[in-house]
């Protein structure tokens, strides 16, 4: 469930519960993630595109060693930010919100060791 901006919840993509923010930690940033997500997608069509054009094993996956660098990367930035922003908020208003804020970015974390 996600708690929109008039505060109504509604289930967000992936069936957890999460709360939005009127502004998300990632706003200040959000121009320069979506050009390295652009850039993530140029690497994910050359990767395409070298296999569509036969080229040898290993040379792909030097390209796909890069581009999981590149979210990793990405993601990486991206919990910094919900740390930095969503966690710090809640911890500041108190109450049981700051421990499903951490239990959050705990699973959130966990998810990204298993990748």
């Amino acid at each position: 469930m996600t708690t929109t901006e008039s505060g109504a919840t509604a289930p967000s993509e992936n069936g957890t519960q999460s709360t939005q923010h009127a502004t998300h930690g990632y706003h200040k940033q959000k121009d320069e993630h979506l050009k390295r997500l652009r850039r993530i997608e140029g690497q994910i069509r050359g990767l395409q595109r070298m296999v569509d054009e036969d080229v040898y094993c290993i040379d792909i996956l030097t390209q796909v060693s890069a581009s999981t660098k590149a979210l990793q990367s990405f993601a990486l930035q991206l919990l910094e930010e919900h740390l930095r922003h969503c966690v710090a908020d809640a911890a500041l208003r108190g109450g049981d919100e700051i421990d499903a804020k951490v239990d959050e970015a705990t699973k959130a974390i966990a998810r990204m060791l298993r990748t």
